[in-house]
């Protein structure tokens, strides 16, 4: 038998592209033949309700890319007067179970370029561990070394970070105090690049901008890089140019010891202490700093679920934070751009329950979209989309810019991993949300750090990995929803929305096939491991 094939010309003719638009958009055989009923207007409703919210978070976005070439004048950099005599600094380094990168963390505070005798180094150990013994260890070593430096060991973890940093100030010596996580190496001449901004007695804080010692070891951590350089380049510049309120991020900042007593301490009932001091702080007239040139390099996760668990607690922390401070700085009497800008940032992880909505009304959105005509989509959802979805490339590209004015192209190959990566989160922290919504306490659940600064470095351990839970599970079950979605759009011919549906496929199936992966090739040690920390640690997704 003879298989025979239309022509390539014949094809084409057939199926060329001005055919395919006249019949999708302006073809009216059927115009008018199909009228929406209740039930399609309770399912447009709220899908058109969530687009418009989240397309407002998205110009959000913009605003602030515009405010940040709007005042770039204001970028601060060198302060304008200098101490006579430096001021006595405290530097407090909090940790729970950090064995492997401990030791980093003490070589280079001790390496600071600072008089010894106005710095006064704090290990704030919550550890269960044996970070303890090590810890305890190194502590010794360098203090007969003459370094001013002294061992608080705590085993009731009340409050967690905030309450060892609490702990701490009560013996603290300095009359400012410069904290970093385990996870951070902070350079020589931090502490000197900074302390002169506080001639200025309004000044309460001083924020410098993360760096990535690990930026090339996966593509995830390439993802990571870029996301938190949005942050720190264009949300910290923007707020702090603008003046407006932004948050000291728990560290790589230098505090006016006043500023935290006069904004009552540090309190552990959210997860986002940093964000809440700092709001309380600014609320009562302290002015706040952010060195986008000054840079404190730190470590990335390098694993799925932790890294998910560090967003989910960031994501309930700033809910947490927004439902006890927002009323408070609504009924101030600061300007209404401050109060504006306090509630986009405090309640942008709303976002993530607006994107599960969305998830559950986008087939039958589709559906009924179909029937109603595809220039009604054109010219209603496409700006929606748009607004909601692709400002986050301009925000990450820009920021890649700034950073990389060379290299800044080659982010372009991340981007839509990046925004998939988003869109995987959402399990993750929309139940972190819901938490944060209904009152529900959780633990202070650390990120796991493995001392992994190269391709060559391995993970050494797996004791600290989070434990899997049925996030995975759902999220590559929501996936597979969207690929039916991707099916059906192209069984339609609706090819213009396949790559953004796409980007839901690519974001829930990465994210559950990561944590699912990497749990279950952690080997047998893992059970064992988590029964041993059981109380103490915190449970993650």
């Amino acid at each position: 038998m003879v298989l025979s094939f239309p022509a390539p010309g014949l094809f084409l003719a057939q199926h060329s592209i001005g055919q395919y638009i006249h019949q999708h958009f302006f073809d009216t055989t059927f115009k008018g033949l199909y009228h929406a009923n209740a039930f399609d207007m309770a399912l447009l409703i709220p899908y058109f309700i969530v687009l418009i919210l989240l397309a407002s978070y998205g110009l959000h976005r913009y605003t602030l890319v515009y405010l940040y070439y709007k005042k770039k004048k204001n970028k601060v950099t060198d302060p304008a007067e200098k101490f006579e005599d430096l001021p006595r600094v405290t530097v407090q380094l909090p940790i729970f179970n950090e064995q492997y990168v401990v030791d980093r963390l003490l070589q280079a505070a001790c390496r600071l370029n600072y008089p010894r005798e106005k710095l006064d180094i704090q290990l704030l150990d919550d550890s269960t561990d044996e970070t303890v013994e090590v810890a305890r260890g190194l502590v010794e070593h360098y203090a007969t070394r003459g370094f001013p430096i002294t061992y608080i060991h705590r085993t009731n973890r009340a409050g967690f970070k905030a309450g060892a940093l609490h702990e701490g100030l009560q013996v603290a010596k300095g009359e400012f105090v410069a904290i970093f996580d385990a996870e951070f190496v902070p350079p020589p001449d931090f502490l000197l690049r900074i302390i002169h901004h506080f001639t200025d007695p309004k000044i309460g804080m001083v924020q410098t901008r993360w760096t990535h010692i690990n930026r090339n070891y996966s593509f995830l951590t390439e993802v990571e890089a870029i996301l938190l350089d949005g942050h720190f380049v264009l949300e910290h510049s923007a707020r702090a140019r603008n003046d407006v309120f932004f948050n000291f991020n728990g560290t790589a900042g230098l505090w006016r010891r006043q500023a935290i007593d006069d904004a009552g301490g540090w309190q552990h009932d959210t997860l986002t202490e940093d964000t809440d001091l700092s709001y309380r702080a600014q609320l009562n007239g302290w002015k706040f700093i952010y060195r986008q040139d000054v840079e404190c390099p730190a470590e990335l996760p390098v694993e799925m679920t932790a890294f998910k668990t560090q967003q989910a607690r960031w994501a309930k922390g700033l809910i947490q934070t927004g439902k006890k401070i927002l009323p408070r700085v609504l009924k101030s009497d600061q300007p209404f751009r401050v109060k504006l800008e306090a509630w986009y940032h405090l309640t942008a992880n709303l976002s993530y329950p607006l994107m599960v909505v969305l998830s559950v009304l986008l087939l039958p959105a589709m559906v009924i979209r179909f029937y109603q005509g595809w220039f009604q989509m054109l010219y209603i959802d496409i700006p929606l989309f748009l607004a909601s979805t692709f400002s986050i490339s301009s925000f990450y590209l820009v920021s890649q810019r700034e950073l990389f004015p060379r290299s800044w192209p080659r982010a372009l190959l991340y981007l839509p991993f990046l925004m998939a990566l988003g869109i995987g989160l959402t399990v993750t922290n929309t139940r972190a949300v819901i938490e944060a919504l209904i009152g529900k306490q959780s633990a202070f659940a650390r990120t796991p750090k493995y001392r992994v600064e190269s391709k060559k470095d391995k993970i050494r351990a797996t004791k600290y990995r989070r434990r899997l839970g049925w996030v995975p599970w759902i999220e590559l079950l929501i996936g597979s929803y969207f690929a039916l979605t991707v099916y059906y759009a192209l069984q339609n011919e609706n090819y213009l929305t396949v790559p953004f549906l796409m980007l839901f496929v690519v974001g829930y199936w990465y994210t559950g096939l990561m944590s699912l992966l990497q749990g279950r090739f952690s080997g047998l040690s893992l059970s064992a491991a988590a029964e041993d920390h059981i109380k103490p640690f915190p449970v993650g997704v």
